[in-house]
């Protein structure tokens, strides 16, 4: 297999994994370095609280980013996106689940034309209560989130550059990169990936995860429809509001004034106002929206960096 003569970044978000982060710097490097290119690994800490980060000062070559705290997964991934040279970008998760050997396989995928790789693990070594989670959570995303992948969440993927320093990641939105990423307009490919029974430590996924990607899949699905034009939902949905009350109001009007009937104590008349002034607020929201996205600084960043080392 040939490969041409490039830079490949290899980004590794890591907590609490410090039996794991030696094991698998030296299998990247067995399975990069024949390949003849020119490499870099980046291992990004994100607040680890045992002995990660010191383990990682002892490997080399590598380029290691602290985090002052945990700031989660995605900050990380997008730490590593900003440090990132490389002409492909290589993720893979720190706890030795996902098998470097399938990098090469990964390059070769990209090279056919796509924009950004995913990893399907098709025989997945978790447990069942998380095969089966899985399952759930990626058949209702492919169904509503715009992009049919089979394993969205899959940590194994490749990226040309101008893809992930496109991206502006925060919650748990690492989850859904894949529709990210589509929604933007780049092409996505899929492989299956070997994936392997975790050795060291215990999964970080559990219920309160579940909830949150959860609660950041339903703003996922907003924003691919109106991230850029919030006016278009808020304001047709306080349009309407607004315009119901308004028509609850004028006909309470007409029987007041035409019928000489009591309307201060019915129901409906507290129905109108309200829908009137929600209605407003939601259209103000909309405006406010759209003065937020057209002043906000798209190079924020939301995570702290606490250390950097690099051993060449």
């Amino acid at each position: 297999m040939e490969f041409a003569a490039k830079r490949i970044s290899i980004v590794v978000p890591v907590y609490n994994e410090e039996a794991s982060v030696a094991v698998l710097h030296k299998e990247i490097v067995d399975v990069v370095r024949p390949l003849g290119y020119s490499y870099e690994i980046i291992f990004v800490d994100d607040g680890s609280r045992d002995r990660t980060f010191a383990e990682l000062k002892k490997l080399s070559p590598a380029k290691i980013i602290s985090f002052s705290r945990n700031f989660g997964k995605s900050q990380a991934l997008q730490a590593g996106f900003d440090e990132a040279q490389g002409d492909y970008i290589v993720t893979l998760d720190g706890d030795l689940q996902d098998d470097p050997r399938e990098i090469p396989r990964l390059v070769s995928a990209i090279n056919e034309g796509a924009d950004l790789i995913c990893g399907w693990k098709h025989k997945r070594q978790d447990p069942f209560s998380k095969k089966i989670a899985s399952k759930i959570a990626n058949g209702v995303a492919r169904m509503f989130a715009g992009v049919s992948v089979h394993d969205m969440n899959c940590g194994f993927k490749i990226y040309r550059p101008h893809v992930a320093k496109g991206l502006r990641l925060y919650g748990d939105m690492h989850r859904y990169i894949p529709s990210v990423a589509s929604s933007m307009g780049f092409s996505i490919g899929e492989i299956t990936v070997n994936h392997r029974p975790r050795q060291f430590g215990k999964t970080k996924y559990g219920f309160g995860r579940f909830i949150n990607s959860a609660f950041d899949f339903i703003t996922l699905i907003f924003l691919r429809r109106f991230t850029d034009r919030p006016m278009h939902f808020f304001g047709l949905f306080g349009s309407l509001l607004f315009t119901l009350g308004t028509l609850i109001l004028i006909y309470l009007s007409w029987e007041k004034i035409f019928q000489g009937m009591l309307i201060g104590n019915r129901p409906l008349l507290l129905l109108g106002v309200l829908l009137v002034v929600v209605g407003f607020q939601s259209f103000s929201l909309g405006f406010i929206g759209e003065l937020i996205i057209r002043q906000s600084a798209s190079g924020r960043r939301d995570f702290v960096v606490k250390e950097t080392v690099v051993n060449e």
